[in-house]
């Protein structure tokens, strides 16, 4: 496995492997790997001819009161896991590298981020969408890998590919999680204990929502309270938000229909966890 820092070096390796027809599959990361970025790195490994890591903490989609200084970072034990998943090159720029100045152009992303993680978070996903149009371009991948826990951003990236013309597959892969339930997140280390033992009620919520809906109930009010009732009533976390959207539109639907996300977002005293299930409602 290569170690890459620069730019220049990783764009030149790409363009000498793609003139050999190799494809490329890439794995974008903020570092601190757990099971669901290894999840993604297998099925790279699987689909493509090389597969690409990229470790890097994005300072531009974090607000000024977020947790951008206190991310988890640790690149010696990601390197080891990364080495051990057979990754081809390991992607690992400086801040200054990525961004040598301050940026002349600005990517706004227009559609899908005014509600959930968007809604309380304002320049998030421009930030986001800024930082996975330069990777793409650095890496010039075959497929790009993204785990569906962060559903929304994997909305607004399929969005970035269509807009821009990107020839990259972009491939979904499923919430990976702990045998509780609680999805997998580098955040997932700053849970107090007792945080930790009661987090995993957001999933165990969302998939008791899903009951009610197999029996017939299409108010998307409801289901959104029979979630809300149960993690307040079960654990300490406060509720940012519960919401219901046609997938991947994030469009506010007033009666469950087609494809459709329940997502959520709860703050612990020291992470803010976010979870969802994508589902389609039969005979819609």
């Amino acid at each position: 496995m290569r170690v890459i820092t620069t730019i220049k070096e990783l764009q030149t390796e790409m363009a000498l492997q793609k003139k050999k027809d190799k494809t490329i599959g890439f794995v974008p990361t903020m570092g601190y790997l757990h099971e669901g970025h290894l999840t993604l790195i297998r099925r790279a490994r699987q689909e493509n001819d090389l597969v690409v890591v990229s470790i890097f903490v994005n300072p531009i989609q974090f607000g000024p009161t977020e947790d951008y200084t206190s991310y988890p970072r640790d690149f010696e034990r990601d390197r080891v896991l990364a080495e051990w998943e057979n990754v081809d090159y390991l992607f690992y720029p400086s801040v200054e590298e990525m961004y040598p100045h301050k940026l002349s152009v600005k990517l706004t992303v227009q559609d899908r981020t005014d509600v959930l993680c968007g809604k309380s978070r304002p320049g998030h996903f421009d930030g986001v969408a800024t930082v996975i149009t330069k990777l793409f371009n650095i890496v010039m991948p075959t497929r790009a890998y993204f785990g569906k826990k962060d559903a929304q951003q994997v909305a607004v990236i399929e969005g970035v590919i269509a807009d821009f013309n990107f020839p990259i597959e972009l491939v979904a892969v499923d919430i990976v999680r702990e045998a509780d339930g609680l999805a997998k997140s580098s955040r997932n280390v700053n849970l107090l204990p007792e945080e930790r033992l009661e987090a995993p009620i957001l999933f165990k919520s969302l998939t008791a929502a899903t009951t009610p809906i197999d029996q017939g109930e299409r108010n998307p009010a409801k289901i959104e309270n029979v979630i809300k009732e149960m993690i307040s009533n079960e654990s300490n976390g406060e509720i940012d938000y519960v919401e219901i959207y046609s997938y991947p539109q994030l469009k506010p639907v007033k009666t469950l229909a087609g494809r459709v996300i329940i997502a959520l977002a709860v703050k612990f005293s020291k992470v803010r966890l976010i979870d969802n299930v994508i589902i389609e409602i039969a005979g819609s």
